[in-house]
């Protein structure tokens, strides 16, 4: 399904782009809507994490992403189709972190555990996409249910790799998804809690639930007994803080355009970047700099018409930080689908 969708934005972007203008490119209107895509779907994740799914609307997640609803169809299908593609990205940065660890040489009960604590630092760190991807799926359709059934029977068979060094006489899978589905419970149970303690105090209690059944109570009472884990500010690189949660104000779709147009063209005028960003109207462009300029995201390094001379835009080291998040939300991985 993620191919059909990145054949969707890339079609939304060839009908934006007109061709008599030179300035904004098929490429350059693509990676504009790949950016009101990843709104869009942040938003869905805050509608579906406060209203469930059956509650949430069309009309709620664009107005929560500050887009139309021209926009949003020309990217989804319908509210299903945006729910399916959150939940893909969603399950694509927790895979994108917990791999990673589980596959690093070593003993079934160390990769486990490795793993296990990056999901649940992440959880910590994000528990909007947590709850989206374990809470809301189970209130979701079928296909829904049936991406959490693929995702599930790849965790369990993780899982179930732990009777390779466990006593013999466990019974092939049962044990696996007995252990997946005590998990997924506490932690769904933490996740819905107003007021909750930090998931990762659960690393321990979790581990010795996990190898109980496998290893047998000796090792069960060593997982209780381990020092808690120690988790840095981000394994990936990912820092907790969001420059874009920082501005005081939402940045619009054209504030989007014209601020990575900047990026992409340093130095450039007022006429050049209203052709990069495919805005037209010279008023509108001076608005939304000015606006950018009041921001600290971008700085006029020119002489300005006054003195004879067109204005030169930079982003300011607090645009590059925006600019690179906004980037970096565009082009999140994709789930890898067995589904067509």
């Amino acid at each position: 399904m993620a191919t059909r969708r990145n054949h969707k934005v890339a079609g939304a972007a060839q009908e934006r782009v007109d061709p008599r203008r030179n300035g904004l490119s098929v490429a350059g209107a693509e990676h504009m809507l790949e950016i009101q895509r990843a709104r869009i779907l942040g938003a869905m994740v805050g509608v579906a994490c406060e209203q469930g799914l059956a509650g949430a609307t069309v009309a709620q997640v664009v107005a929560r992403a500050g887009v139309s609803r021209r926009t949003f169809y020309e990217l989804f299908d319908d509210r299903e189709d945006c729910f399916l593609a959150a939940l893909d990205e969603g399950v694509a940065r927790i895979a994108e972190r917990v791999l990673p660890a589980y596959e690093r040489p070593g003993k079934w009960r160390e990769r486990i555990r490795a793993g296990l604590v990056e999901l649940l630092s992440f959880l910590d760190y994000d528990p909007g996409t947590g709850r989206l991807v374990i809470v809301e799926t189970l209130g979701a359709g079928r296909e829904v249910l049936q991406h959490r059934g693929h995702v599930l029977a790849q965790v369990i068979a993780a899982v179930d790799e732990g009777r390779a060094e466990g006593k013999a006489g466990v019974e092939p899978s049962l044990a696996a998804e007995g252990v997946v589905g005590a998990v997924l419970s506490v932690i769904h149970g933490r996740l819905i809690e107003e007021r909750r303690s930090p998931l990762i105090d659960l690393a321990n209690p979790l581990m010795s639930m996990i190898v109980l059944p496998f290893l047998g109570s000796p090792a069960s009472r060593r997982e209780l007994e381990r020092p808690a884990p120690v988790v840095a500010s981000d394994a990936k690189g990912e820092s907790a803080r969001d420059p874009l949660k920082e501005l005081p104000i939402r940045l619009t779709y054209r504030t989007v355009r014209v601020l990575l147009a900047v990026g992409s063209h340093p130095g450039a005028s007022n006429r050049e970047i209203g052709l990069v960003s495919g805005a037209e109207d010279q008023g509108q462009i001076s608005k939304l700099l000015s606006r950018l300029e009041k921001l600290g995201l971008v700085s006029n390094t020119g002489l300005g018409p006054g003195r004879g001379a067109p204005n030169e835009w930079t982003l300011t080291d607090s645009g590059r930080e925006v600019e690179r998040a906004l980037t970096a939300r565009s082009r999140a991985p994709r789930a890898v689908s067995d589904h067509p």
